[in-house]
């Protein structure tokens, strides 16, 4: 396990999960550590958590604990040298006319239409492609540390001014912003929404003074995992440490 000699988690304990299919890679089995109790997870234990490789799926804190497999790289975007490529300045400038708004978490039915639109269309037959109401709340409006809900709408000037188009979920720690989800309207697949919540992420990041952001995990060998290795520079916590990790 990764020496947490810093950490305040001495009220912690640690316990690895049964074997259990993997979402990403097919006919692998995968195992997670998972931190308990998570009623002491607060931010600054959970901030150290994360630079330790842990993510947060509600109240569930969580890292992959894979015997025989590295493939999950836990990353973060040095924010302050970040510089977007022409498919993200593409992005930035499409969708420059959305209109974004920072909400506490709470429950809308408009954001779990969307939600449940969006699973639907992109991970049907997956593992989240039926989440009822409990499971959407567990999944995503259960936090303890300073979390909220970030929603863009079309603006004045599109055709449908303020049709929802995307809901992010983040996470605002001492060191970054972590990505926790996003969601957003499927009905145009050359969209870009989520590159550009990504990019808006970036900047909400240095508008904060905060150094990174926090993208979870990079999975070379995942098509639905591979694509944040594109926000460079990135660095990669790889052997306990974190280097940096450059596009392939």
């Amino acid at each position: 396990m990764t020496q947490l000699k810093e950490l305040s988690l001495t009220a912690l304990q640690f316990y690895a999960t049964a074997p259990y299919a993997c979402s990403y890679l097919p006919n692998k089995t995968a195992r997670s550590q998972v931190a308990t109790p998570s009623h002491l997870i607060h931010a600054d234990v959970y901030n150290d958590l994360l630079n330790a490789g842990f993510r947060r799926s509600g109240l569930y804190t969580y890292r992959p604990y894979c015997y025989e497999c590295r493939a999950c790289i836990a990353t973060r975007i040095l924010v302050n040298q970040f510089t977007p490529t022409r498919s993200q300045r593409r992005a930035q400038k499409k969708h420059a006319g959305l209109e974004a708004s920072m909400l506490h978490l709470g429950y809308q039915e408009e954001h779990y239409q969307l939600y449940q639109r969006y699973q639907t269309e992109r991970h049907a037959g997956g593992d989240m492609d039926s989440d009822d109401q409990d499971q959407y709340m567990q999944f995503l409006l259960q936090s303890r540390v300073n979390s909220r809900i970030v929603e863009f709408r079309d603006g004045p000037h599109d055709p449908h001014p303020g049709r929802l188009r995307m809901v992010s979920m983040i996470d605002i720690l001492e060191q970054g912003i972590s990505s926790v989800y996003t969601f957003y309207d499927t009905s145009n697949p050359s969209a870009g929404f989520g590159n550009y919540s990504i990019l808006w992420q970036i900047e909400q990041a240095r508008v904060l003074g905060l150094p990174y952001l926090y993208l979870g995990y990079y999975i070379k060998e995942s098509e639905k995992m591979s694509y944040k290795v594109k926000y460079q520079p990135m660095e990669g916590l790889i052997d306990d440490h974190w280097q940096t990790l450059s596009e392939p």
